[in-house]
C-alpha cells in the first residue's frame, strides 16, 4: 500500500533542467512563433505530456526561461556606464531588438495573455524575471551619482518604461530606435551641461 504524499510522477529536476535549456535553445535558433512543445520534447528526451504537466503553454515554458535567465539575461540588466540616457536607450534597444527579431513578433502577446491567465506565469514574471529591481537598482544609482533629482519616482519610473514597451506592442506600433530614444528623452529629464 502505497504511502501518504505526492501521487503521480515526480518532477525531475534533470528533466526541467533539460527542457528550459531545450526551450531556450529553440526559441534562440528559431524564434518564439516557431517554439513547438514536440520539438522542446524532442531535444529534451522527454514526453510532450510531461512538458504540459509543468507548463501549461508555450508561454508559460518562455517565462520559466527567461525567470531562470537561459534566455538572454544580458537584455535584462541595464548597463551603468556612467551616462545614464546612454545606458537606459541601449537597454531598451536591445530589448525590442529581440522582441523585433525574427520568429518573436508573437511573444509579448503570449507572455501578456499568459500572465493574465495564470497567475502562475504572472509570478514568474513580477518576481522571478527581476526586471523592476534591476532598473530600481540603476535608476537608485543615478539618483545617487545627481543623474536623476533625488525626489525621482524610481518603482514609477521603471513601469514606465516597461509598462511603454508592452503597450506599443500590444499594438502592434513600432518599436524602433526612434520610440526607444524618445521614450528616454521623455521619461528622464534632460541632461545637465
Amino acid at each position: 500500500m502505497a504511502g501518504p504524499g505526492r501521487r503521480g510522477p515526480k518532477r525531475s529536476e534533470e528533466a526541467r533542467v533539460a527542457i528550459l535549456e531545450a526551450a531556450a535553445r529553440r526559441v534562440m535558433t528559431d524564434g518564439y512563433d516557431h517554439l513547438t512543445m514536440e520539438g522542446v520534447a524532442t531535444e529534451a528526451k522527454v514526453g510532450k505530456q510531461t512538458i504540459y504537466r509543468w507548463w501549461p503553454s508555450r508561454s508559460a515554458l518562455v517565462a520559466d526561461c527567461l525567470a531562470e535567465r537561459l534566455l538572454l539575461p544580458e537584455l535584462f540588466v541595464p548597463d551603468d556606464s556612467g551616462d545614464l540616457h546612454a545606458d537606459v536607450t541601449r537597454w531598451l534597444d536591445n530589448i525590442v531588438g529581440f522582441l523585433n527579431a525574427p520568429g518573436n513578433a508573437g511573444l509579448l502577446h503570449s507572455l501578456v495573455v499568459a500572465a493574465a491567465e495564470n497567475p502562475d506565469v504572472a509570478a514568474i514574471l513580477n518576481d522571478r524575471l527581476g526586471l523592476w529591481e534591476m532598473l530600481d537598482e540603476r535608476f537608485t544609482q543615478a539618483v545617487t551619482a545627481g543623474q536623476l533629482p533625488p525626489t525621482t519616482p524610481v518603482p514609477e519610473l521603471g513601469d514606465a518604461l516597461i509598462g511603454a514597451i508592452v503597450l506599443r506592442g500590444l499594438r502592434n506600433g513600432d518599436l524602433g530606435p526612434t520610440f526607444t530614444q524618445g521614450l528616454v528623452q521623455l521619461l528622464l529629464p534632460p541632461r545637465e551641461t
